[in-house]
């Protein structure tokens, strides 16, 4: 009786799986695959749910481990085939999960203390700090990465018994090999997270002034920029017959013409743009928001893209892949990658360890040989204080050659 049941009960998880396979297609066809891919992984949803009703003692619903079961037996399927049957299979059980045909799948391992400190921490960046993103993103490994060195060394996270010397301990053994901004940026991040735990009586002193400052040179060199034939040139090299080449090139009009940061152009949505009073909302550092006119060329630029290229999807920001999965560019390195990619494609070489960052400071020299001031730079650039702005100062060489002395001439002597 027990075997009947189950080989009905078997027959109808199947029948209920099976009855997903156009729905799971259907929102891939959403997600822009082509035709062909499409097929390919339905030809693989529906192979596996017949390997399912063949199988002689299968699992009452599927999982990860079933789907390597299946892969491994369908050995005529060639290496291309076999990655594409991989993929759709692993989007078919997230999609019978967010379903809820299937259970959700258990979690591999318990939270420890240490993840949910570092949950408690992340909420304190993103909501009481109010941190940016990206800012989380270079703060929160470091405290992982001190975590783990404090249950490595104790056996546990033993933070009741922390001193300072063990925390400048961590820091001096991470400096090693590194450069001076990424030590600095390391102290930095140490430093916040120390006054998080002091905050949250995790420890019983405050350490921050454990971790020494480091040093930064207070004037930096003189920022590298383009020319403006240099500019066009890379303006000009997107291909804008294609998708990518429309999509590139809205992308560099925003860095070119309004100088925005990699992060700014990724937090883009549509609602951001006000097409009645021309103007861009843009999301800075700090949460903090700011009303840019747009330029008539960028408006161009971004309007041919989103009409001829992006069309409809679940996502409201605006700069998407190019190829299926359509989904939002990710990172600023993502950016970085079409400035490069582009420059190159235009014969304009580019200064090494810079990308995007490179038409804020071309913005900011041009606007100085405009005559414009350190005050009206900052205002354009949204920095904070005027302080990031002096850097500029030394590029303006209009107003340096105002002020120097002239070489004092030598004297009769022998």
């Amino acid at each position: 009786m027990n075997d009947t049941t189950n080989h009905r009960n078997h027959h109808s998880v199947n029948d209920i799986i099976a009855g997903e396979i156009d729905s799971c297609i259907a929102g891939l066809k959403a997600a822009g695959y082509a035709a062909n891919t499409l097929s390919t992984k339905r030809a693989a949803l529906r192979a596996f749910v017949g390997w399912r009703r063949n199988a002689r003692a299968p699992r009452s619903e599927p999982d990860e481990t079933e789907v390597r079961t299946f892969l491994s037996k369908t050995c005529r399927l060639g290496s291309n085939r076999r990655s594409l049957a991989s993929k759709a299979l692993a989007v078919f059980l997230e999609h019978l999960r967010g379903r809820r045909t299937i259970k959700a799948q258990e979690p591999t391992q318990t939270p420890t203390a240490s993840s949910a400190l570092e949950k408690r921490y992340t909420d304190f960046l993103r909501y009481e700090k109010g941190l940016a993103e990206l800012s989380i993103r270079v703060y929160l490994p470091v405290a992982t990465n001190f975590l783990d060195a404090r249950r490595r060394r104790d056996g546990s996270l033993s933070l009741r018994q922390l001193d300072a010397a063990q925390v400048r301990a961590f820091l001096l053994k991470r400096a090693r090999n590194r450069s001076s901004e990424s030590v600095r940026l390391l102290a930095i991040s140490l430093r916040s997270f120390m006054r998080f735990l002091h905050a949250e009586g995790e420890i019983r002193h405050d350490l921050t002034a454990a971790i020494p400052s480091v040093r930064k040179w207070a004037q930096p060199g003189v920022p590298k920029r383009l020319t403006t034939e240099e500019v066009n040139r890379v303006l000009a090299a997107p291909d804008r017959t294609t998708a990518s080449g429309r999509r590139d090139y809205a992308i560099l009009l925003l860095l070119a013409r309004l100088g925005l940061r990699s992060s700014e152009v990724l937090s883009l949505e549509l609602g951001d743009i006000r097409w009645r009073t021309g103007e861009l909302l843009v999301r800075g550092k700090g949460a903090r928001k700011d009303l840019l006119p747009l330029p008539r060329d960028v408006g161009a630029a971004i309007a041919r893209y989103l009409h001829r290229d992006r069309r409809n999807r679940s996502t409201t920001r605006i700069f998407l892949r190019t190829h299926a999965p359509h989904v939002s560019l990710t990172g600023p390195a993502s950016i970085g990658h079409i400035v490069r990619r582009t420059m190159v494609r235009a014969g304009v070489t580019r200064p090494n360890r810079i990308a995007a960052h490179l038409f804020r400071h071309t913005l900011a020299s041009r606007m100085l040989q405009h005559g414009a001031d350190l005050h009206a730079i900052s205002e354009a650039l949204r920095h904070r204080v005027l302080s990031t702005t002096e850097i500029y100062a030394k590029i303006d060489m209009r107003s340096l050659s105002e002020v120097v002395r002239p070489w004092p001439k030598c004297g009769g002597g022998r």
